[in-house]
């Protein structure tokens, strides 16, 4: 039997981690043209109070950015050589 074609679909499900508002209210996973990407997506109200569903996609293999600032702070300066 065929292993099934994935291509161009995707699932979203309900985020049972969320804590916050800023987290997405679903998760998942979405293939297009056979590339992985992961799916979010925050459900909000329009002007005239209509729902609907905000999404961000990101693609899977991206590494994780860490969080701050991404210039390394300078070593502390060695005072201990100074003329006194």
């Amino acid at each position: 039997m065929p292993e099934y074609d994935n291509s161009n679909s995707g699932a979203i499900f309900p985020n049972t981690k969320r804590t916050t508002d800023k987290h997405p209210n679903l998760t998942g996973s979405l293939n297009v043209g056979g590339t992985d990407y992961w799916l979010s997506a925050w459900k909000k109200e329009d002007k005239n109070g209509n729902p609907y569903y905000s999404l961000a996609v990101k693609p899977k293999d991206e590494q994780a950015k860490p969080a701050g600032k991404s210039a390394a702070k300078p070593a502390p300066k060695d005072d201990l050589d100074d003329l006194i």
